[in-house]
């Protein structure tokens, strides 16, 4: 189910509101809106979307076996990637960007975010369909003329994230790491990265760990697990591009 708003100040607040009184979210249930007044991105950054944007956002409810819950960032940027992809003429170059970031020739096209309320994960998420919002300190685009209509985006993603739930499930982490490293950057490409409570780092993509960190090898050859932080693409950290 797919319910939607005219305007809210953030899908993800309102699910996680109606978790604490009691409500109950089901898997595959979606809550859109129109226009967001106080969305919010990683680290809190304002991300308040213009409509005709997909601002949604739905729940998981982790189970018993179940792979790590932060994956689920890395799932969700899978089925996004996707479903970006069916409205895209050959050649763009859609990439995802670790760890909730899908980039659109090196602008930020769309953004993830998870927050788990009452044992249950909120995944929030933001395409920009029709405008780019102003976002300090980063290049943002959109996909502008030619994009689909909201409502048909929607439907797209409902059925590309529940498909990849699904998979994530079934056959762990393994195979999601290996799809989500084959839509992202090349190995090589160069990254900075700031941890948290840390100076920024400057490395090389290698890849992800195991269970979904991020691998920067540094200019002296080590190799870095990063398991949060922001990340920029290096030759853009400095402008504003990504």
């Amino acid at each position: 189910m797919i319910r939607t708003v005219a305007q809210t100040g953030s899908t993800n607040a309102d699910l996680a509101a109606g978790l604490r009184s009691g409500q109950y979210s089901a898997e595959g249930d979606w809550l859109v809106a129109d226009r967001q007044t106080a969305g919010r991105g990683r680290l809190g950054r304002p991300w308040n979307d213009g409509f005709g944007n997909f601002m949604g956002s739905t729940v998981v409810r982790p189970a018993s076996g179940d792979p790590p819950t932060a994956s689920l960032a890395l799932m969700a940027g899978v089925a996004v990637h996707e479903s970006v992809s069916l409205f895209l003429d050959k050649g763009c170059d859609l990439r995802l960007k670790w760890p909730n970031d899908l980039m659109l020739n090196d602008g930020k096209l769309a953004g993830i975010l998870l927050e788990m309320v009452a044992g249950v994960v909120i995944v929030g998420i933001g395409v920009n369909l029709a405008i780019a919002p102003k976002v300090e300190g980063r290049r943002t685009v959109a996909l502008g003329d030619g994009s689909p209509g909201r409502d048909a985006f929607a439907s797209t993603l409902a059925s590309s994230f529940a498909r990849e739930l699904g998979r994530w499930r079934e056959t762990g982490l393994a195979p999601l790491l290996r799809r989500w490293q084959s839509a992202a950057h090349p190995i090589g490409t160069p990254l900075m990265v700031v941890p948290p409570g840390e100076d920024r780092i400057e490395g090389a993509f290698a890849g992800l760990g195991q269970d979904g960190s991020l691998l920067l090898t540094l200019t002296d050859g080590s190799l870095r697990t990063i398991h949060a932080g922001d990340v920029l693409l290096a030759d853009a950290a400095f402008t504003g591009k990504s």
